[in-house]
Order: structure tokens, then sequence, then C-alpha cells
């Protein structure tokens, strides 16, 4: 008679336990340690200069803060191609899901000319990149977006530009 009562209050016992364990988890997890924000995401224009596709993530276990970017982008027309693989550092500043984003980076280019049949061309180069924007990036996994301005430099040139990226956080 005492074995199934005793069976019966340690499942309860073990039962309950979990289910206090698991909330008091989920809280020690949303107030303490948060996730690290990475998100995915195609950039046109911006560092990658025509269509990039990118991953962007925070170095710590936080939604802020400073983190780093890395894409590739390419596109060919008319025999011309143009290969891009912009790299960079940024920090985020603001709270909840809307942050202004500054930083700074590196975008590779590779080039190639062929228009011509007798004459063509080849390159690579390096040109900096600046970027001064805002960026909606959900609390929870989802859509994000980037815009802003994305002045390039090198050769003795400073271009102003833009950027607009459209991706997925989680």
């Amino acid at each position: 008679m005492k074995k199934p009562i005793l069976v019966s209050a340690i499942i309860t016992l073990i039962f309950f336990g979990e289910v206090v364990f698991a909330q008091q988890s989920g809280l020690l997890t949303d107030t303490l340690i948060s996730k690290r924000a990475q998100t995915v995401y195609v950039e046109m224009l911006g560092p990658g200069l025509t269509i990039s596709g990118n991953y962007d993530t925070r170095f710590s276990n936080r939604r802020d803060g400073l983190g780093g970017r890395i894409g590739i982008g390419y596109i060919a027309a008319d025999g011309n191609s143009i290969t891009t693989i912009p790299v960079g550092l940024n920090y985020l500043l603001g709270k909840g899901k809307n942050f202004f984003e500054v930083g700074a980076g590196a975008t590779y280019l590779n080039f190639s000319d062929n228009e011509d049949e007798y004459l063509s061309a080849e390159g690579d180069g390096v040109l900096g990149n600046l970027t001064f924007g805002y960026r909606l990036q959900p609390v929870d996994s989802g859509f994000s977006f980037r815009g802003g301005f994305s002045p390039l430099f090198g050769y003795g040139s400073f271009i102003p530009w833009v950027g607009f990226s459209f991706g997925y956080a989680f």
C-alpha cells in the first residue's frame, strides 16, 4: 500500500520539479543571458557594390554591440563581370528590435572586361567602406531590414553610396 503512494509522490515531484526548473531556466535565459544575433541577408548596393549575399553576427551573446559581416557578390553583363567580397566590423546601438548601425570595412573587387575579343582587361583591388544606418532586427527570429549611407573610398576617390538589405535574423 505504501509503495504505490511513494511511487506516485516521486513521479509527481519529478514532473512538477521539471516544470518549475524549466520555468526558472527560461527566466534566467531571458534576463541574464541573451541570444547572439545572427542574420543572413541580400543587400542591394552597399559595400557589396551591386547585389551580395551576406552573413552578420554579434561577437558576444547580445542583440547589440560589436559584430562583423562577410559577404559575396557577383554580377555579369555584356561580357563584363565583377565579383565582390565585403568584410567589416559594425556596432549596433539600440534596444528591442530597432538599432542604429555604424561600421567600417573593406571590399575586395575582381573585375573582368571581355567586351572586345582582341582587348580585354582584368584586375582586382580593395575599396574601403563605412556604414551609417538603421537596422530592424527582431528580438526572436524573423524578417530583418537594413538601410543607410555606405560611402566607398580608395584610389583617391570618395563615392557617396547607399545600401538596402532584406533578410532573416535568428
